[in-house]
């Protein structure tokens, strides 16, 4: 139902969010507000505009602090 989502923004960094082992959590949201959101079946995403974490010191922390570890990120994030 849900795929891949694979994003890399001008600054290189890659986020990926696999949206079939996401559960909602939301801990990604609170720890990177201006980078995760959720959509409305409650499932993170990525805010328009910061595909490349947005030189947000806190996407690695919100990699981490997934439960199921859905979230992956690579490269330089500011």
């Amino acid at each position: 139902m849900h795929s891949d989502t694979h994003r890399r923004g001008p600054g290189g960094a890659r986020i990926e969010i696999d949206t079939d082992v996401c559960i909602g959590a939301g801990q990604c949201a609170l720890a990177a507000p201006g980078v995760f959101t959720q959509d409305d079946d409650g499932f993170s995403t990525l805010l328009p505009g910061r595909q490349d974490g947005g030189g947000d010191a806190m996407v690695r922390e919100a990699a981490r602090a997934c439960p199921v570890g859905a979230i992956r990120v690579s490269g330089p994030t500011g």
